[in-house]
């Protein structure tokens, strides 16, 4: 596959695993808020939010940080390590298929999924097994 099918496949594929996760990135977001009230309340609490800010934030007071943020912060950054993963897993599998039948569809709102659902009968049997092993059929 050349570059530019990879990227056109890759930006498809973004949409649809960002539109099916977004409560596993809110769940995620939450944690490390949790985990890390007391350095948010400490240190960043006359930062904006947005634009990772917070992140930085902690980042720059990372020595002062304690073990809880340290590990919800750790497992942050690991469930989505596992997230990046299954992407290319997915991307990997499903490439030739979401070009050829859904890139004309618009990214977002679960239309690359329902897309690929409409032309199940033709989509490709490595593409369905690697939807299901992800949790996305």
């Amino acid at each position: 596959m050349n570059s530019n099918n990879f990227m056109t496949t890759l930006a498809l594929l973004m949409g649809l695993w960002v539109t099916s996760s977004l409560a596993a990135d809110n769940n995620l977001v939450e944690s490390v808020v949790t985990g890390c009230k007391t350095e948010l309340n400490a240190y960043c609490k006359d930062v904006t939010p947005g634009q990772k800010r917070l992140l930085a934030c902690l980042y720059a007071h990372n020595d002062k940080l304690s073990a809880r943020c340290d590990l919800a912060l750790f497992d942050a950054a690991i469930q989505l390590e596992r997230a990046v993963a299954t992407l290319a897993y997915v991307v990997n599998e499903c490439d030739d298929d979401l070009i050829q039948f859904c890139s004309a569809e618009q990214v977002g709102e679960g239309r690359l999924l329902e897309c690929l659902d409409k032309n199940e009968a033709v989509v490709s049997s490595r593409c369905k097994q690697a939807l299901t092993e992800v949790g996305l059929k």
